[in-house]
């Protein structure tokens, strides 16, 4: 088995391409080794020393680790861990990955469903190539609440992409949209 790897705008974050399958459909996002139970993968990465999250996406696994720590040292563990999990055919998660439920008012509905096909189409591809995912998370009075994930989250770039990139690109399309916030 081949692992690629590519750099990420975040510098804390690394992108793995095992050249197969990781996710059938969605994400999951770990930000702790607690919060990673339900992802046999995730546990297995997380018992790395300096390794502190990790992102599964449909193709790739992004992870995350402790600015002291040194790539060239870390690598060929996480390499390891992840070419002996699918050569073994292990399970990446072990139930589905749950959704959080947007909020926004019922007059919205048809701004968000907008707003939802916008990043589903445009900008949710594009950071996936980047390692990490940007989510709905709900809409109020003009403003669209967004959560960062994966390699987008902590990345030095990710305000000027939520600004400039996303903010700028939905206001053009849905004149109701008057700011994009990141929340976590």
């Amino acid at each position: 088995m081949f692992i690629q790897t590519e750099q990420t705008p975040n510098p804390a974050t690394l992108k793995f391409l095992p050249g197969t399958p990781v996710l059938q459909q969605g994400t999951a996002n770990f930000e702790t080794a607690d919060s990673s139970e339900r992802s046999p993968l995730a546990q297995r990465l997380f018992a790395i020393e300096g390794v502190t999250g990790v992102f599964l996406g449909g193709d790739f696994v992004s992870v995350t680790k402790e600015d002291e720590k040194e790539w060239y040292l870390l690598k060929p563990a996480i390499l390891g861990v992840i070419m002996e999990h699918f050569t073994a055919s292990r399970p990446v998660l072990l139930d589905e990955v749950e959704e959080v439920a947007a909020e926004f008012e019922a007059e919205d509905e048809e701004i968000v469903l907008q707003i939802v096909e916008l990043l589903d189409t445009r900008v949710r591809p594009a950071v996936a190539m980047d390692g990490g995912d940007i989510v709905f998370r709900g809409f109020d009075k003009g403003v669209v609440f967004l959560h960062m994930q994966g390699a987008c989250s902590g990345c030095p770039a990710s305000t000027a992409t939520l600004k400039m990139g996303i903010e700028n690109m939905l206001r053009h399309y849905i004149p109701e949209v008057v700011e994009v916030r990141a929340v976590v």
